[in-house]
């Protein structure tokens, strides 16, 4: 089949809809269950790619979160801690397999923007997998293959109407693309760019040289996931995953802060005030997620003041205090990030420096390159200049 049909476009009065093979050979996909739509693909196709790429570049299966085309969250299967589990609300005794734990920890990235995502597995889904996902609000999933039990597991979602779709692994696309934009047609060649270690990690510009193996995996992450974010884009990563995502803003600084307020939530949510905090039994995982992410916001009273504590804890919490936070985050190191073109001022260090960030990776070609450099010397942070451009749109 070359062709299938859709409901609609990006939006329900953009008709008539379709996903097709322009030279007439047979669609990679195949939908197994439900109906997806437009943005659908849009999430599949793309995600996909970075997961494959992911895998191939680290050697460990890997997952993404997508939303509205862009990752929410993307990470290797690297086991999970007692704490992360408890993050990600996973009890203590599930089993996970390498796959479940990157699925878990790309969607614990950025939990509020991963409610109602479109997943994509590197690998055939598994049941541990399958089971995560189970409990999980979600749109869809795309993977190589799935297990006979996965796969009647995925299908039940959503009153049997959750989508699922499976992509031919031998699968290469054209090496020139296409898009239509007002009637006028663009062509490219495909970003075929191959990210590792090799390629991206060879031009260290800063006095500071030294990074840990770990934190060269976390770099190429944070490539690998802005070569499939739209930009401009910034990606925070730290063990095995992106924990910070600013995608799709017109300022690079702007960028930086919202992956990097992304970031200090994903490490607030270690806390153990924040992980002890008294749910009542009858709270859903998307409404704690809520909670937790205004707890540990500005206005921690619109969840635990006197007149709501109740509709969501057994007892009235304690206030998270800026103190306290602060704190906290004081203490953060290790934190990588990557960035999708040039940084232009030394601002976005010194904001990336407040999230715990030690290793940068970006382009390089401003004229105030010298300037980002010095205040990189300033805090001691290690940075490589990867000489190429990753814009996605």
């Amino acid at each position: 089949m070359n062709e299938l049909a859709l409901k609609y476009g990006c939006n329900p009065n953009q008709k008539p809809s379709r996903i097709y093979m322009e030279d007439g050979s047979d669609l990679p996909v195949t939908v197994l269950n439900g109906k997806p739509g437009y943005i659908n693909f849009l999430d599949a196709l793309n995600s996909i790619q970075l997961v494959k790429e992911l895998k191939e570049a680290c050697g460990l299966p890997a997952a993404a979160s997508f939303k509205h085309v862009s990752p929410a969250g993307a990470a290797l299967g690297l086991p999970l801690s007692e704490v992360e589990r408890k993050m990600y609300h996973i009890a203590p005794d599930m089993e996970l397999s390498p796959l479940a734990c990157a699925y878990a920890r790309a969607r614990g990235a950025d939990r509020m923007s991963s409610f109602g995502d479109w997943i994509a597995l590197s690998d055939v889904c598994d049941v541990p997998t399958a089971k995560l996902i189970q409990h999980e609000v979600s749109d869809g999933i795309i993977a190589p293959g799935y297990e006979p039990e996965a796969l009647t597991i995925l299908a039940g979602k959503k009153k049997g109407n959750y989508n699922v779709v499976a992509i031919d692994p031998a699968y290469k696309p054209n090496p020139v693309e296409h898009k239509q934009v007002y009637g006028i047609t663009f062509e490219q060649g495909r970003n075929e760019l191959a990210i590792n270690a090799d390629t991206m990690l060879t031009n260290w510009v800063t006095e500071n040289k030294t990074v840990t193996e770990e934190q060269k995996r976390d770099l190429i992450i944070a490539l690998i996931t802005l070569k499939y974010t739209q930009s401009n884009s910034v990606c925070y990563t730290a063990g095995g995953q992106t924990i910070g995502v600013g995608a799709g803003q017109q300022s690079r600084i702007h960028c930086t802060r919202l992956a990097g307020q992304k970031a200090d939530n994903w490490q607030l949510r270690h806390m153990p005030k924040v992980l002890e905090l008294p749910f009542r039994d009858d709270v859903a995982k998307p409404n704690r997620d809520n909670a937790i992410n205004v707890y540990i916001g500005d206005t921690p009273e619109d969840v635990i003041g006197d007149d709501v504590w109740a509709e969501t804890f057994t007892r009235q919490p304690e206030p998270l205090t800026a103190e306290e936070k602060k704190e906290y985050l004081s203490h953060v190191t290790g934190v990588c990030l990557g960035s999708d073109a040039f940084f232009p001022f030394g601002d976005n260090i010194e904001r990336a420096r407040r999230s715990g960030v030690t290793a940068i990776v970006q382009p390089g070609g401003s004229i105030r390159d010298q300037q980002v450099i010095d205040t990189c010397n300033k805090y001691g942070i290690a940075m490589a200049f990867c000489g190429i451009r990753l814009f996605h749109h």
